[in-house]
This record gives structure tokens, C-alpha cells and sequence, in this order.
């Protein structure tokens, strides 16, 4: 089935849709992004969908997007998004578009109990529609794009009105609407990480495990890395993948031909960088034991008596009344909050709401069981 869509791509057209977009009540979104691809990922495609309106707009012809500022951020219109984390932190990243009225269907799908949550099975549960994931790893940023990607572009995103208005039923049939709202309003203002000057190591996987030398070794190569990443213009995986930068930082080759033992790269990669990390590693070799980086430690925080025993209270409670309500005991009550809860203690509902962890869905609906958990395992 071929969609018919309205390409926008000058400014022009985007401020005349931005006038017709303004007065509906409500819009699906999605978009296609180019991260599997180059050093700094971005917006490549946003499409939207109303119920008389369906376009495509394309961010990389049109630098300036502000005429759509007034529809994101307007409360009248609901903007509905699948899976909306990504697309919420891109739009701010890209063109700082802040959004109002934001409704999730795969949070909603979560709250609802269904298990699969992904848009390709939720559209066969409801719509028995089929939609092809091969474009999703795609190049978005390449022009002009071809028709089949396009397609499938257009196809993600037309089915969310309905779908929303199914899971809105169903939201109000079960008495969880207020739940989900609540968090896609804290969805809804999600932002991307700053910048900061902390270590490449921090945010590596099994960096932790590593002792000072061979840490400092992984910082060394982490930043070598980033520099040819961001010189070619590409992701980190396509120049060195994350296991063969932790197999070379544990085994602090010093030699091409320790570097080939380490069966980390291919021939391709020795060629090119080869040289270049043997050097590093060296360099790093040489770093005195005084200025060797320390991975800092996450010590567990010292719990006040009888907190163990409220956490495990509360966490037999959760895994029941999640299994009574169908959904997952994380979505109900993560642990992180469990274990605030149980710190603060709360006898009534006046000391629960100085449980800041604490929304106001799980307030309203699980406070006073909560109350009476803690009072039981209190005395």
C-alpha cells in the first residue's frame, strides 16, 4: 500500500503546514535519525500525522524549524510518540523544540500489561500490519532517499492516532489514565546529557573492573578514538568496537605483533590505526603510578535499622500487586524508590509526601497500602 505524503522541504511550506498543523487537537510523530553513521547524530526526517494532514519534513534542507515551536509546544494539541525518550531529547538537541501534551503509546502499552511494547508488535496486535525494520538502521542523512525508505518512513507513523485512541479507552477502562499522564509529562521535558569533563572511561562498560594501569590505557585509547571518530566523521563502533578496545586495554600491546595476538582488529584496522595504538598504549605504559586514574567507587549507602526489612516488605508487596494489576513491578515501583521509601518511613500520609521519589499516580493509588506495609513490618 503506497501512503500519500506532503514533502516539506523549504520554509515557505513548513510555515504554511505550521498553520494547518496549529489547529488540530491532535498529531503522531516520529522521526529518523542518522546515528549509526557519523561522529554527531541528527534529525533527518520528522514525519507528522493528523487526521487531515500528513507530511514529511525534511530538517536537513529547512535549517530553520522554529515555525513548528507553537504546534510542540501549544497543550491543546496532543502530540503522540511511540518510545518518545530519543525523539523528546533529539527535537531539543536539534532545535531546541520543547513539547507540551506529550502521550506515549509504548509507555501506555507498558501500563496496560501488554509484554512486547515495540511498535513493529504492537501494530500486529492491534492493526495485523506488518512493517519491515530494515530501513531502521539505515542512512537517514543521505539524499535524495530512496522510495522504499521513504515508505517505511511514513508507515511508522500513521497508525499512532488510531492506536492511541485504543490505548486511551483502555487506559480509562482500567483506571490508569492519570498514571500514564503523569508520566509523559515527565517524559516530556527529558533533555540531553551536557557535556562534562569527566573521564571517556566513565561511561564505558566494565571500566569499573579494570586496575589503575590498564585504566589509564583505556582512557588513552577511548580518547584516541574519539579524535579519529570525530576527524571521519563517524560513530564509534565503525572505528574501533567497544570489546576490541577493552581486549587491547588488558593486554597493553606494545608491538604490532602483540597488537595481532590480541585478535582485537582486523587486518584492515592494524593497517590503519595499528601503529598509532601501539604508541598509545606505550605513552600510557609510561604514565607514574601517582597519576594513574581511579575509577571511583559506588560505595552502598549506610541503611538505618530496620530499613533491610521494610525493603523486603515493600518488594513482596510490589511483586503482588503487580502481578494482580498485570504489569511489570519496576513500572509500579523501581527499586531505587523502594528503597527511599523505606529509608524515610513514612507513618502517614501527610510524612509520605516527603518522599519526593514518589508521583502523584502512586500516591493516590498505592499510598495507604504502602502506609500499612511499613506500619506491619514496623511492629
Amino acid at each position: 500500500m503506497e501512503i500519500e505524503y506532503q514533502m516539506i522541504d523549504t520554509v515557505a511550506d513548513l510555515e504554511e503546514i505550521a498553520g494547518f498543523l496549529e489547529r488540530e487537537k491532535a498529531a503522531a510523530v516520529d522521526l529518523e535519525a542518522d546515528s549509526m553513521y557519523h561522529y554527531k547524530e541528527k534529525v533527518c526526517l520528522i514525519q507528522i500525522a493528523t487526521e487531515k494532514i500528513f507530511v514529511v519534513i525534511d530538517p536537513l534542507a529547512i535549517k530553520d524549524l522554529s515555525s513548528l515551536n507553537p504546534v510542540f509546544s501549544n497543550p491543546k494539541i496532543k502530540k503522540i510518540f511511540h518510545g518518545s525518550d530519543y525523539d523528546v531529547r533529539s527535537l531539543y538537541r536539534d532545535f531546541k523544540i520543547r513539547i507540551n501534551n506529550l502521550f506515549d503509546t509504548e509507555l501506555a502499552c507498558r501500563f496496560l500489561g501488554i509484554k512486547e511494547t515495540g511498535l513493529q508488535a504492537v501494530l500486529k496486535v492491534f492493526f495485523n500490519v506488518d512493517i519491515d525494520k530494515k530501513y531502521q538502521k539505515k542512512d537517514w542523512s543521505k539524499r535524495p532517499l530512496p522510495k522504499e525508505m521513504m515508505a517505511y518512513a511514513s508507515k511508522d507513523v500513521i497508525y499512532l492516532l488510531p492506536l492511541a485512541n485504543i490505548l486511551n479507552q483502555k487506559l480509562s477502562q482500567t483506571d490508569r489514565m492519570t498514571w500514564v499522564l503523569e508520566e509523559c509529562e515527565d517524559l516530556s521535558k527529558v533533555r540531553p546529557a551536557l557535556p562534562n569533563e569527566a573521564p571517556l572511561f566513565m561511561k564505558f562498560k566494565g571500566a569499573g573492573r579494570l586496575k589503575a594501569r590498564s585504566l589509564a590505557v583505556l582512557e588513552a585509547l577511548l580518547q584516541f578514538r574519539k579524535c579519529v571518530a570525530e576527524k571521519k566523521d563517524r560513530p564509534f563502533f565503525k572505528i574501533i568496537g567497544n570489546e576490541s578496545m577493552m581486549k587491547i586495554a588488558t593486554a597493553r600491546p606494545v608491538t604490532l605483533r602483540r597488537l595481532k595476538n590480541t585478535k582485537a582488529l582486523s587486518n584492515r584496522q592494524i593497517s590503519m590505526y595499528g601503529s598509532d595504538l601501539i604508541k598509545v598504549v606505550a605513552d600510557s605504559l609510561k604514565i607514574p603510578d601517582n597519576e594513574l586514574p581511579v575509577y571511583p567507587s559506588k560505595k552502598p549507602p549506610v541503611l538505618p535499622n530496620g530499613a533491610p526489612k521494610r525493603i523486603k516488605a515493600l518488594k513482596t508487596w510490589r511483586a503482588s500487586k503487580a502481578k494482580t494489576l498485570n504489569i511489570d513491578p519496576g513500572l509500579l515501583c523501581n527499586n531505587a524508590l523502594i528503597t527511599a521509601i523505606a529509608v524515610k518511613n513514612p507513618g502517614d500520609g501527610k510524612s509520605l509526601e516527603t518522599v519526593e521519589e514518589l508521583k502523584n499516580w502512586q500516591k493516590q493509588s498505592f499510598g495507604a497500602e504502602i502506609i500499612r506495609v511499613l506500619k506491619r513490618t514496623t511492629y
